[in-house]
């Protein structure tokens, strides 16, 4: 019997309106799998993770995430958001825009949710804070205020920030959006040492061609929220079968500084 999938959505739709966003989608992510999801603008991209998260509530189709049915539609929003809470503790988001509180210092940042959602005791939330900013290379920045840092070190502090409630998913929505190029590879070299390491789920929009090659296991290419492409990156963005994943792939790179 084949393992039960980390993220499942069959026949998702989502609309804003009149604008269709997701179309019927059809995806599935295996536990422990690194997804990157490519597309152009308005394709649907962010709002998948945003519905696998639950801060988006897709109209109808079906949504398992880590084994557990979500409902659809709009509805009670009260009810929506109890359903949604104990789950979302198991999943990380780490936005384009940072997000992270301007009053309080990195480690602050990073000890909040365990020491507020899940009770963990301010030492040890704090420790384990520290860790993280190690892991991610800012143990020297742990006192500092989100405007004393860089883009990309903010950044590196909302990773950690994502990973401090040990998510078993973890959602990327284009991390390297809102950096200068200079501090883009900093931030991609701690999204690609996560994905070496093979311990969580990780689905990541990214317009980043060169990380998806190499950290992905897979790639999903949407347009007009619907999957067009899928497959290992060696096929998708190496000998893409499809016209329009050509087409994105040839813009995309052409678009980038030499």
């Amino acid at each position: 019997m084949a393992a039960e999938p980390a993220v499942a959505l069959e026949g998702v739709s989502k609309s804003f309106g009149d604008l269709v966003v997701l179309d019927g989608l059809d995806l599935s992510v295996a536990r422990g799998e690194v997804l990157a999801i490519m597309g152009p603008s308005g394709s649907g991209k962010s709002t998948v993770l945003r519905c696998v998260n639950g801060l988006e509530p897709y109209d109808a189709g079906r949504l398992t995430v880590l084994g557990t049915a979500m409902p659809a539609g709009l509805g009670d929003a009260t009810a929506r958001e109890a359903a949604w809470r104990p789950l979302r503790r198991r999943i990380g988001f780490v936005f384009q825009a940072f997000h992270l509180y301007p009053h309080l210092r990195s480690v602050e940042n990073v000890a909040l949710a365990p020491r507020v959602v899940a009770g963990v005791p301010e030492a040890e939330a704090r420790k384990k804070a520290l860790a993280l900013l190690d892991r991610v290379g800012l143990a020297s920045k742990a006192s500092a205020y989100p405007r004393e840092l860089s883009g990309g070190q903010r950044q590196r502090v909302a990773i950690a920030r994502a990973l401090a409630m040990d998510p078993e998913i973890l959602l990327f929505d284009e991390p390297t959006s809102a950096l200068d190029p200079e501090t883009v590879g900093e931030v991609l070299e701690v999204v690609r040492a996560l994905a070496d390491a093979h311990d969580r789920t990780l689905m990541i929009v990214t317009h980043e061609i060169g990380f998806a090659r190499e950290a992905a296991d897979r790639v999903v290419f949407l347009d007009g929220g619907k999957v067009v492409e899928e497959g290992p990156p060696s096929v998708v963005i190496d000998a893409p079968c499809h016209a329009r994943t050509r087409a994105f792939l040839d813009r995309v790179l052409r678009a980038k500084p030499r």
